[in-house]
């Protein structure tokens, strides 16, 4: 394994807490690793308004990759690539999970997110937008296990999750594994002097492909059997453990 040049961290369950907040410590030793010269990189599933705010309270000025690596921006606000989804599959993804009565679901468009309560007005223009990505949230094991099935069958979809409850559906091929690689060639790196930390399926990806691959300690199973190395909780400073014991050790 080079030195580690780029962080890709996932947002939700693994750099922020259960309160959705970054704790002092892994902030702390995120500027740390910035001194030291590393760029460290959000890779999440959020889009990107709602990543944009942690960006800018850790200020951070370095890439960043939004819903799955459907978006890569150079920097906050200065997009590199969009990947977007066929209005046509939204429209499959939608007409299924309304055949599930119990079943959340979301969307994200460039401009806007929307979900069960809020879709499109008229409710089939889904022509007039920009599309990223569709999700799906039930805790009915049968139910979500009916729609993977149906949507694997389609092809054309990257499927993940982003907790044990729910799926995200991408364009195939978009992946925050493919995020990072292409990042990488834009900072003249290679996979090996990454590092890359999460705890969902939308992570396995990059664990797999980083050269330092690392599962949270409340990461799904099959996420923790993808990692180089498993670490503490996202309430336990996660984030501070990776770049103090891993990355600038000594």
């Amino acid at each position: 394994m080079g030195s580690i040049k780029l962080i890709a961290l996932d947002m939700d369950g693994t750099l922020l807490n259960e309160v959705q907040e970054i704790s002092s410590e892994n902030a702390k030793w995120i500027q740390k690793a910035l001194d030291a010269g590393i760029t460290v990189c959000f890779a999440t599933g959020r889009g990107y308004q709602s990543a944009l705010p942690y960006a800018e309270q850790l200020k951070l000025d370095t890439p960043m990759i939004t819903v799955n690596g459907g978006e890569i921006w150079r920097r906050p606000s200065v997009l590199h690539r969009r990947s977007l989804m066929p209005a046509a599959t939204i429209k499959r993804l939608h007409e299924l999970a309304l055949q599930h009565e119990e079943c959340w679901f979301w969307a994200y468009t460039v401009e806007d997110i929307y979900n069960k309560e809020k879709w499109l007005e008229p409710v089939d223009d889904y022509e007039a937008h920009h599309w990223l990505k569709f999700g799906y949230y039930t805790e009915d094991e049968v139910t979500r296990g009916l729609i993977l099935e149906e949507t694997a069958s389609w092809g054309g979809m990257e499927i993940t999750n982003s907790s044990p409850w729910n799926l995200e559906m991408n364009p195939q091929g978009v992946t925050k594994a493919s995020a990072i690689r292409e990042l990488c060639e834009l900072l003249h790196i290679d996979m090996s002097q990454v590092a890359a930390m999460g705890d969902s399926l939308n992570d396995i990806a990059m664990i797999r492909e980083a050269g330092l691959g690392v599962a949270m300690g409340n990461a799904q199973d099959a996420v923790k059997a993808a990692a180089d190395a498993v670490t503490v909780t996202n309430n336990e400073d996660a984030v501070a453990h990776l770049i103090r014991d891993y990355i600038l050790k000594g």
